[in-house]
């Protein structure tokens, strides 16, 4: 299906062909026809296929071919020729190299981390009421505790077990928050997903990296070479990098969804082994959420003015760029306000 500026393939065995400068997509029920005009990404889901002429016409276009698994995480991603610059990268790959300079980034994507999930925190807080709300209220308070180390924190281990810690209390959040609700979250497990709430997080997780794949993409930045995530082959660590601003976002994403009973049970499916996964019938479910989410406007607490979901990957991007070439003195991260 096409939303807004991205087709979603999600039946297992379609085929996405190219003819006559649209994209074919053949399945059981019948053949689609899609003209990539005003096409941006094309996001394969599960074992769908994609055909050499129409991988080289998205390249030709600049059109993002994404393939996800069946839990979210990415399988493979390409596009055209990079933009950008090889000046931009020499000064990116100096940065990572550098421990003071990317530890100071990391510490910036961590701290917008921190900050966001007690705000995320704080607004459910908002929304209960007795002593769900006040242990809500005291967890986002110790969040924010966290969030004070980060400064002093020496080298990246040290970053990562503070923000190792913040996220085991805004997960035990997410559970509460939840307790409510058709679908109960005990804690964050991730390969696989042992429970639908679990599963959805993760296929969210997956949506937000390839948007920040494209973002960086579109400016010139190598989404392999990381800060906070060190570079690791296949491994888009900077995009994982940019994701922790937004994490909380997710989060609070899926939380409405099974509040709202936009998701439940019959959405997802158990497999052998226990993982769980979102099904055929669960999937596009989330998908035509996950758009109206995107067209949502959030106001950027450092820019000072309200910017589409949708665009916040590439503003960002954007941002690192200019810090990184030594446009800005400092990086200006995602912040809620």
């Amino acid at each position: 299906m096409k939303v807004l500026s991205t087709v979603y393939v999600t039946e297992h065995r379609a085929k996405v062909g190219f003819r006559r400068g649209s994209l074919t997509v053949t399945r059981e029920s019948g053949a689609t026809r899609i003209p990539m005009e005003g096409i941006d990404s094309l996001i394969l889901l599960g074992r769908a296929q994609v055909t050499s002429d129409a991988l080289a016409g998205c390249a030709e276009r600049g059109i993002r071919v994404a393939s996800l698994r069946r839990n979210g995480s990415l399988r493979f991603v390409c596009g055209g020729p990079m933009g950008g610059n090889v000046h931009l990268r020499t000064a990116q790959h100096a940065v990572a190299a550098n421990e003071d300079q990317s530890l100071d980034l990391a510490r910036r994507f961590v701290a917008a981390k921190l900050r966001n999930s007690s705000t995320v925190v704080d607004r459910w807080a908002r929304d209960a009421s007795g002593t769900l709300a006040s242990t809500l209220r005291r967890r986002a308070k110790l969040i924010r505790e966290r969030l004070s180390r980060i400064a002093s924190a020496r080298d990246g281990d040290h970053l990562r077990g503070i923000e190792g810690d913040a996220a085991r209390l805004h997960f035990a959040c997410v559970g509460q928050a939840l307790a409510e609700s058709p679908l109960r979250f005990v804690s964050r497990t991730r390969r696989p997903p042992r429970d639908p709430v679990n599963a959805a997080l993760s296929y969210c997780y997956g949506l937000l990296s390839t948007e920040l794949i494209g973002g960086l993409d579109a400016v010139g930045l190598d989404y392999q070479v990381g800060f906070l995530h060190r570079a690791r082959s296949g491994r888009p660590s900077l995009a994982l990098d940019l994701a922790e601003e937004f994490r909380p976002v997710c989060d609070r994403f899926v939380v409405t969804l099974v509040r709202r009973r936009q998701l439940g049970p019959g959405d997802f499916e158990r497999v052998p082994g226990g993982a769980v996964y979102l099904n055929d019938v669960g999937r596009p479910r989330l998908l035509e959420r996950w758009e109206e989410h995107r067209e949502h406007s959030f106001r950027h607490a450092v820019l000072e003015r309200s910017i589409d979901r949708w665009a916040l990957p590439t503003v960002q991007a954007t941002l690192l760029a200019r810090h990184l070439r030594g446009d800005l003195p400092v990086y200006a991260p995602f912040i809620l306000s």
